[in-house]
């Protein structure tokens, strides 16, 4: 039988970890719930910092410096 889900143990300090059991409480969410939105949002915000250097270096090479570039330039 597999698991819908997998376990990640990882260590905090002890400062971090009352501060995560507060706001999970805050929430009314468990730990694992407030440390997967966490990291998700994480990921996602890598992934978009990632996108956001290909754009940069698309427009740079078409010329594009400004918004108005980028609308006149796909408009």
């Amino acid at each position: 039988m597999s698991r819908a889900t997998a376990i990640i143990n990882f260590s905090a300090p002890p400062q971090l970890a009352r501060k995560i059991e507060q706001q999970a409480k805050k929430e009314g969410a468990t730990k694992s719930g407030l440390l997967r939105k966490a990291v998700e949002s994480y990921l996602f915000k890598s992934r978009l910092r990632e996108f956001q250097k290909v754009g940069s270096a698309v427009a740079e090479k078409l010329g594009l410096e400004s918004y108005d570039d980028i609308e006149e330039y796909f408009g």
